[in-house]
């Protein structure tokens, strides 16, 4: 395949067709990067954490707030 760039003058503009294949393949580029980043890296995480549990779940974020507001009413008490 010739460099079609190669095939322009200095003084000449880039012609409309040559533009927008570029830009397309550009484009295409990025498209493949995103999706490989979806499925290589944010979708393995994702199952690993759904399968770890997630995080953590509204049992264990509620008994931390009690356990806080127990600390708070201990230091009032001092």
């Amino acid at each position: 395949m010739d460099n079609p760039f190669k095939k322009i003058l200095t003084n000449q503009e880039l012609p409309e067709v040559l533009k927008e294949k570029v830009l397309n393949d550009v484009a295409m580029i990025k498209l493949s990067i995103d999706m490989a980043d979806l499925f290589v890296v944010k979708y393995p995480s994702a199952i690993g954490d759904l399968i770890s549990g997630g995080g953590k779940d509204e049992t264990q974020v509620k008994k931390k707030e009690k356990g806080d507001q127990k600390d708070d009413n201990q230091s009032d008490k001092e």
